[in-house]
């Protein structure tokens, strides 16, 4: 991937590796103690966080019967990101990391016992179970930001692409136990049960955080206290193509295909009537493919903007297609390359917001970028749930993957517009279509 260089020193792109690793690499992240230690809290958080957002669902699902008023459920843990998640990445960017994680582990720790609590003793109420989702919500946009930027605290810039695709993977067989789990759980104890797990995931995680060897992190220059730094990271982001669409792309993604929960949640209740099981099914046969697609994206040899773009335009086309499964065991396997292609995407996307920008500013892009992921499922999560009311979970499924198949295409005409490319057929050269510089395409 070709950066060019900023005319500013202190926001200048590092330089990383882009060759693909010899297998004995493939996971070198984790020869660092601390980040071994960090992915131990992180399987464990990720997993127990899954379970409880499935509970959570289907704890509101149960108190309502509503597949709306669940994708609301998203919506207002997500909701705080978009009003304080860029003053979290100033956040990020001037105070110790490790301090904040400490700080959100136990926050959440102690708001999701209460919500187990109420869960387990029958005296949850829509409004409790919200006014506690909001809170984690509050907590987590500062968590979010300072948890990508220590990632680079633990391992350093020569392994800090490996380690994000140990995250990804990390993340996705969390979400491919966690949704199992829980719906075990939810049918032989009840929903309360499966959020308390997360209580003691918390303990254990704050706990891993302090057994980390400080003198063996790498820390960053943090930015100093000076007026503008959310618009200099605007300023910045703008500036650069490859931050630029990529938060845009992703964007489209979180908001119609992230928020897919709310749709497999409609389904197993109205569509297949397979209850809470089902749900899980879908949940884990989707985090199967995510796992998959984890373990390939450790290997990727190169990343661009093109490699992002066709990737979300084959998500949009699975998406669509599991909608218009006309089979049972079809849509089942669908779920698997659905889960597949959205990986990848997201951590193809992820390692170019990542390596695109410097350590002295990065804290406040990835809060643009946590903004664009999480903010898009706030919107999302209602939209979806409303658009799945209105004609069914799976005609929504169609939806929700032709819209970004089109913004897929739309971008790019207009990158290929912007880089003075056309599309050429040349039969006699082996590749029929390809895509080439306008002077060249009449050659």
């Amino acid at each position: 991937m070709a950066i060019t260089p900023d005319a500013n020193p202190a926001t200048m792109p590092i330089a990383v590796a882009m060759q693909r690793p010899a297998w004995k690499d493939t996971f070198s992240a984790l020869r660092m103690h601390n980040y071994r230690l960090y992915v131990v809290a992180q399987f464990l958080s990720n997993t127990a966080g899954w379970m409880q957002r499935i509970a959570t669902d289907w704890l509101v699902l149960e108190l309502t019967g509503s597949v709306a008023l669940v994708g609301l459920t998203i919506a207002i843990q997500f909701v705080p990101t978009l009003l304080l998640g860029a003053w979290a990445g100033v956040i990020a960017d001037r105070f110790p990391k490790r301090a904040v994680l400490l700080l959100t582990q136990g926050l959440v720790g102690a708001l999701s016992l209460v919500l187990a609590v109420l869960a387990i003793t029958g005296a949850a109420t829509l409004v409790s179970v919200y006014a506690l989702v909001l809170g984690i919500g509050l907590v987590q946009v500062f968590d979010g930001p300072a948890r990508s930027v220590f990632v680079n605290e633990m391992v350093g810039p020569r392994h800090l692409r490996n380690a994000i695709s140990v995250n990804a993977s990390i993340f996705h067989l969390g979400a491919l136990l966690g949704p199992a789990l829980s719906g075990a759980l939810i049918v032989v104890v009840g929903s309360g049960w499966a959020i308390a797990i997360n209580v003691g995931a918390a303990a254990i995680g704050i706990g891993l955080l302090l057994a980390m060897r400080r003198d063996e992190l790498l820390v960053g220059p943090r930015a100093p206290s000076t007026k503008g730094q959310i618009r200099e990271a605007g300023r910045y982001i703008l500036g650069k193509p490859a931050l630029f669409w990529t938060m845009v792309i992703v964007g489209v993604v979180a908001v119609f295909g992230v928020p897919m929960p709310t749709l497999l949640a409609g389904i197993a209740d109205t569509v297949y009537d397979t209850g809470a099981q089902g749900y899980g099914l879908y949940n884990t046969l989707t985090a199967v493919g995510a796992l998959t697609g984890a373990l390939v994206s450790a290997r990727r040899s190169s990343l661009r903007l093109r490699t992002i773009v066709l990737g979300v335009l084959l998500y949009g086309v699975l998406l669509a297609l599991a909608g218009l499964a006309p089979f049972y065991p079809m849509f089942l396997v669908v779920l698997v390359t659905v889960g597949f292609s959205r990986l990848l995407v997201m951590t193809a996307a992820e390692t170019m917001v990542q390596f695109s920008s410097n350590l002295a500013i990065r804290g406040r892009v990835m809060s643009f970028w946590v903004i664009v992921l999480v903010g898009g499922q706030a919107i999302g999560g209602p939209l979806v749930g409303w658009i799945a009311e209105t004609i069914g979970p799976k005609n929504a499924m169609i939806v929700c993957g032709a819209i970004p198949a089109l913004a897929a295409i739309a971008i790019s005409l207009v990158l290929a517009r912007s880089g003075r490319l056309t599309v050429a057929v040349r039969p006699r050269r082996g590749n029929w279509v390809a895509i080439v510089p306008r002077a060249a395409s009449g050659r």
